[in-house]
């Protein structure tokens, strides 16, 4: 099983650029959290704060296609450089603002949310190029399984240096991270020669027209948006289930426990030769989150053991269709586009997350848990079908 990841290692500078994007995404994920506190902190009010993280949610979603395309047609160390200094200003700046200004914030926020680096993007990308027909699966796989980590690890390092030294300390060390990593990303891919634009960027039929024209990347697109869409649901579920049954520490054990069967699942599925079957992993997920509905309130009494299991098991799934979806972008777009194909997945699942999360809270106020989960296995099972257009329109 170890056999992809050993060949991996062996492709020069790929396991390095692969760190430091998964280390490089660590800040963009602890930062609402010390924002949302900050911001609290000023106001009192958690309305306000949702306000200013919705700001920063949205300069990322509408940024995402643009800062990819300009990592195409220039130089995306480059591109990384300017976007990270831009951010770190605006991190600063939000650190440094007085309570009574607090009405700046949502402005500041949606800057700061226009200039995040493009890591996800531009690593993905790197991959494309990196990456030999033998390794693809492997690298996205391992890219999947690792991003697990860093979804953990922003959060604990934002609410351990809130608890130490207050929010403000928590934005200073994101942007420290982020000056860090980022810098150190664009470092490496000048390293490995990507600090220049792809074969085709200087014209040619795969530079022409919209690429959310190209056969097969929509509805890839669409299918991502859609388990987006369902993890924001489920998340949300397992935190009213704690909330229920009087105990909130239930909830983070069981979010705990879906990603630890999310890495598990990442690194079985790296470790298997050959190319991924997309539309199958899609399903899997799907059927994991199916299951889950029975044992929830209102249909069943919460059981934290047997939802533990449902979640772990279910879990196996997230990372290998993840992996499949990202490898299945890079496949249909042409060489010289990938970034701005990954730089439209940011802004399509950033949709549908934020689009998700009232309409999960609706059903978890007016039913209940098994309502919410419900509303994330119809979502999965139409990430099914688009991902089944996908595989036949690429074809």
């Amino acid at each position: 099983m170890l056999r992809p990841y050993r060949e991996l290692l062996r492709v020069p500078h790929l396991g390095l650029v692969m760190f430091l994007s998964v280390l490089g995404r660590v800040h963009a994920l602890g930062t609402p959290l010390a924002l949302t506190f900050l911001v609290v902190g000023w106001t009192g009010s958690y309305a306000l704060a949702g306000l200013v993280i919705a700001a920063l949610t949205v300069g990322n979603a509408v940024s995402g296609p643009w800062r990819g395309r300009l990592a195409d047609r220039g130089s995306a160390p480059r591109v990384l450089v300017v976007s990270c200094l831009l951010y770190v200003t605006g991190l600063l700046l939000l650190m440094a603002l007085p309570a009574w200004a607090w009405y700046a914030a949502p402005v500041l926020a949606l800057l700061i949310g226009l200039s995040t680096p493009p890591v996800g993007p531009v690593s993905r990308a790197a991959y494309t190029r990196l990456a030999g027909d033998s390794t693809k699966a492997s690298v996205f796989a391992a890219e999947a399984t690792l991003f697990e980590l860093a979804v953990m690890a922003g959060p604990v390092l934002a609410s351990a240096m809130i608890s130490l030294a207050g929010p403000r300390a928590a934005l200073a060390l994101m942007a420290a991270l982020a000056l860090a990593s980022v810098l150190s990303l664009a470092a490496a891919l000048r390293r490995a020669g990507l600090g220049e634009p792809g074969p085709v960027a200087g014209g040619g039929p795969g530079r022409r027209g919209s690429v959310l024209a190209l056969p097969g990347l929509t509805p890839a697109l669409l299918a991502a948006t859609l388990l987006a869409m369902g993890f924001t649901s489920v998340n949300l579920a397992v935190v009213a289930v704690g909330r229920e049954l009087g105990q909130p520490v239930v909830a983070g054990a069981l979010v705990a426990v879906w990603a630890v069967g999310s890495l598990v699942g990442g690194l079985i599925a790296g470790g298997r030769a050959g190319t991924p079957r997309y539309v199958l992993r899609v399903a899997l997920l799907a059927a994991g989150v199916i299951v889950l509905v029975p044992a929830l309130p209102p249909v069943a009494e919460a059981s934290p053991v047997l939802i533990g299991v449902l979640l772990a098991v279910g879990g196996l799934a997230i990372s290998p269709a993840i992996a499949a979806s990202n490898q299945r972008l890079g496949e249909v777009a042409p060489e010289g586009r990938a970034a701005e194909a990954f730089g439209w997945l940011v802004t399509f699942t950033t949709t549908g997350s934020t689009l998700a999360a009232p309409a999960a809270g609706w059903l978890l106020d007016t039913v209940g848990p098994a309502a919410a989960v419900g509303g994330a296995a119809a979502a999965a099972v139409l990430a099914i079908l688009f991902a089944t257009l996908s595989a036949r329109r690429s074809r």
